[in-house]
């Protein structure tokens, strides 16, 4: 897996993200403290607030950074995002009222909102190879796994020594450092032509145009079977952690009546269950199809759901505590097994110029999903109980796991070369001769491509990337001129 560290442009943007998300970690400690200092008691609403604009931030801002951001060079929005974040850091230990941290928290989120699609659009581009891509998505899905387990434990140690307001200039310094190792690299140029899914209004020359790009993304997620089916898989995950991340400590304090201790214990179970699995994926993804790993971990979420209900709803009992730490265990592998394959599935569907909107479409929707996820765990726990809010959440993700089955068929399957990759040799097809057609992918329409040579000489193959013709037609390809042909 780390043979593609070997890559310095990935190195130093792998080495980024980490640094990004370690910051990112001591501001949410920060912030929590933050909110207890000028909240007091109601510390809770200003969190869920906080929560809500965060989500908020993520479902509108991502798409319309994704429509301007052709304009940008990706490596300067990067760092912009960057600046925009480490400025809202470096503001946050001064602010004296509630509606200063609102405020900045919505900054702060917009600029995540821009950063995130746009890393992940990059990275295929670094890494044009599958096995590399397969292999970078689980570093980074580690990365992930490790801050929720490695930034609290840095949190305490640092309020050991200073107050709670030096860990957001922690924060700064990572927002920093990962601003200046995104300077250190030049990142490929962005694909502009082939499109998925052409659109005329798309032109980028009025307020329309923007309006409509913003929207692209998510026009073309919503069209494509695959990705359709990705995001229900994405709400399967959301059912599975909204659990995990509300009700933990309600199951730990409350249900078992453990000490707050074991609290961080049962999350830890939950990321360790997710890391285990991103770091065996890669060598399973290299046999199996991606439908044949996500599917089953999506009735698995729903499994597990609803043997937490059954445990919810037995008795007292020592073994409840073990079993808890098991089914967190298990939803966290369950829901690695759908994330990190994610990004493979997404480059498969969409034609490279669409990768950012894409992208964008994917974080913000999915976020979508999380805000229905959260009350049902959050606000029907605590009025109907746990049991109702885990077999709501266990028919959810039931639903979810079937509509994905339904949408994603195995004969709706396309495996599209990886971003980049030029074959060494196009096929040379003679002339009449019928396209193969895949069933259910209308994102990659079916080409011929016909070499005719202008004088009496054997065919030769021509080096070049798959032509991509929208609306069906057949690009005909001499050695010196191209036309439209009629299929």
């Amino acid at each position: 897996m780390l043979s593609v560290l070997r890559n310095r442009t990935y190195r130093h943007l792998f080495v980024a993200q980490v640094v990004a998300l370690a910051g990112t970690g001591l501001a949410t400690v920060a912030l929590g403290l933050l909110a207890y200092d000028l909240a007091g008691a109601d510390a809770g609403s200003v969190l869920g607030t906080a929560l809500a604009i965060k989500m908020v931030a993520y479902v509108g801002i991502a798409p319309v950074v994704a429509a301007l951001a052709h304009r940008i060079p990706r490596r300067r929005l990067l760092v912009a995002a960057d600046l925009a974040r480490a400025g809202v850091a470096l503001a946050l230990p001064f602010v004296g009222s509630v509606w200063q941290v609102y405020l900045l928290i919505f900054v702060l989120q917009a600029a995540s909102a821009t950063f995130t699609p746009a890393f992940q659009s990059v990275i295929p581009d670094v890494l044009p190879e599958e096995r590399d891509y397969t292999r970078a998505l689980s570093l980074s899905r580690l990365a992930y796994d490790t801050e929720t387990l490695v930034s609290p434990v840095l949190a305490a140690a640092l309020l050991a020594l200073v107050g709670y307001r030096w860990l957001f200039w922690g924060t700064v310094i990572g927002f920093l450092a990962s601003a200046v190792l995104v300077v250190s690299v030049v990142l490929p140029a962005a694909v502009l032509a082939a499109r998925s899914n052409p659109d005329p209004a798309t032109d980028g020359t009025g307020a329309r145009s923007v309006g409509a790009r913003s929207l692209a993304g998510i026009r073309l997620f919503l069209s494509v079977p695959r990705l359709r089916a990705l995001l229900a898989l994405d709400l399967a995950v959301a059912a599975g952690g909204a659990m995990v991340i509300v009700n933990t400590v309600v199951y730990v304090r409350e249900e078992l009546g453990r000490p707050a201790g074991d609290v961080p214990l049962a999350l830890g179970a939950y990321g360790g269950g997710s890391m285990l699995v991103a770091l065996l994926l890669p060598r399973v993804l290299d046999r199996v199809a991606d439908r044949t790993v996500m599917l089953p971990a999506a009735f698995a979420i729903a499994g597990l759901l609803a043997v937490l209900a059954v445990v919810t709803t037995t008795g007292g009992g020592a073994w409840r505590w073990p079993a808890l730490l098991a089914l967190w265990a298990g939803l966290g592998a369950a829901g690695s097994l759908i994330l990190t394959p994610g990004g493979r599935l997404l480059r498969s569907a969409v034609a490279p110029a669409d990768l950012p909107a894409a992208f964008a479409a994917q974080f913000s929707l999915t976020h979508v999903c999380w805000l229905l996820a959260y009350p049902l765990a959050g606000w029907l726990g605590a009025t109907a109980g746990l049991p109702a809010a885990t077999v709501a959440l266990a028919v959810l993700a039931l639903a979810s796991a079937g509509l994905a089955a339904r949408v994603w068929r195995t004969g709706a399957t396309v495996v599209r070369p990886a971003v980049g990759a030029v074959p060494d040799v196009v096929p040379v097809v003679s002339p009449g001769a019928a396209p193969e057609v895949v069933p259910d992918a209308p994102e990659v329409l079916p080409v011929v491509v016909t070499v005719r040579p202008h004088h009496r000489q054997a065919r030769r193959p021509v080096h070049r990337r798959p032509l991509h013709a929208p609306s069906g037609r057949v690009l005909v390809r001499h050695h010196h001129h191209r036309h439209t042909a009629a299929p």
